[in-house]
Formats: structure tokens, sequence, C-alpha cells
């Protein structure tokens, strides 16, 4: 398997998930903030391209608007954006709806991509889903992203439970999920990360009923 060309994502990093409406809840924000700055650092040291991604509503939207405080970058990510190889905004879920990114990653020869930010039950699982169709390779690091805690007329869900099935759902399919410190090493070594695939973990699940 030959070494994947990856550029790191970081989704979202702003201060609406710590100031604002939609504060991440698990795993605890703080620590989830300080494995994506050590993501930064280790790919800045590695040359790994990152790209830096801020979701912009309207203007007088609750969340997000761009004349808002917390539309900013958390202070820990903006004094690492300077090296930032691509930054933009997006106005979707997904980081390849309606952005170019797509375009991008192809004329710099990158395949996989690594996701971290905020938030996993929405940018995250949109941007690991949208991938598939596009060909690239996705990464997701589950302790550099975080959920909130749900509830609406389908249902309720604290946030742990939120994070931890959708990090079970994108290894079975759609990304390799793994630690920030394990993707270290990876970027280190020039190896490949392994997710799972569905067949055998429905087996698996299977197996635990």
């Amino acid at each position: 398997m030959s070494a994947p060309r990856r550029a790191l994502v970081i989704i979202d990093a702003q201060l609406e998930y710590f100031n604002g409406l939609l504060p991440i809840q698990h795993p605890p924000r703080d620590e989830s903030l300080a494995h994506i700055a050590e993501a930064m650092d280790a790919a800045a040291r590695a040359d790994v391209p990152v790209v830096v991604v801020s979701h912009q509503a309207p203007e007088g939207f609750p969340v997000f608007a761009p004349e808002s405080p917390t539309f900013a970058l958390h202070p820990e990510v903006a004094e690492r954006t300077d090296s930032a190889a691509h930054r933009f905004t997006k106005s979707f879920g997904s980081i390849f709806a309606d952005t170019g990114l797509d375009e991008w990653l192809r004329e710099n020869t990158i395949d996989t991509v690594t996701l971290v930010g905020y938030m996993t039950n929405n940018c995250v699982i949109a941007s690991a889903a949208g991938a598939e169709p596009l060909g690239f390779t996705v990464e997701v690091l589950s302790d550099a992203t975080g959920a909130i805690d749900l509830v609406n007329s389908a249902g309720s869900a604290p946030a742990q439970q939120v994070h931890e099935t959708i990090m079970a759902l994108l290894n079975s399919n759609w990304a390799a999920v793994t630690t920030t410190e394990a993707w270290i090493d990876a970027v280190k070594s020039g190896n490949a990360l392994e997710g799972d695939n569905l067949i055998e973990s429905a087996a698996r699940g299977r197996k635990t009923d």
C-alpha cells in the first residue's frame, strides 16, 4: 500500500462551540481542542497541508453569523492558521458542498483527508460521507472532534452516546477512526490507517445480541 498523501482538515473550530449556543459536550471541549492543536502542530512538523474551514450563516442568524463574536476561530486554532495551506468558509454541513475543496485536493495530489473539529453529529459525519463519491480516503480523530446532547421530537441522546455511536458508524464504512496520538505515529511512519468494514462490523454486532 502506497503512503497516503494527507491533508489535515480543521472543521469549524469556532467559538460558537465554546461560548455560543452549541457548546460541545463530549469529549470535553477543552480536551478536544488540545488534540486539534496537537494535530496541527504535528502536521506542520511533517509538512502535511492544513486546511482550515469555518461555517458561515447569513447575517442575523442565531449561530455562525459573520458579525457575531462567536463566529471567530478559537484562539488556539487561530494562532496556528498563518501557515495553513488553504482556508475557506462553507454554508453546508459537508466541507465538499459548493466549496471547491475536492478540486484543490486533487490539484495538490492529496488522496486522504484527516478530519478534526466540530460537530461529530453534523459536519464531521456529513464530510466523511461526502468524501465517498469523490474518491477520497477519510480519517477521523475521535479525541479531536466532539458532539452535543440532542433532544427533539424523534428522541434524545446524550453527547457521549452520540459521539461514540457515530465513531463506530464511521469506522464501519466511511473512515478510519483513530486517536490523535495514533495518527501522529502514522504520519511519522508514513503508514495508512485502516478502518473496519460494514460486513464484519455487522457480524460482530450479531454476536453481541
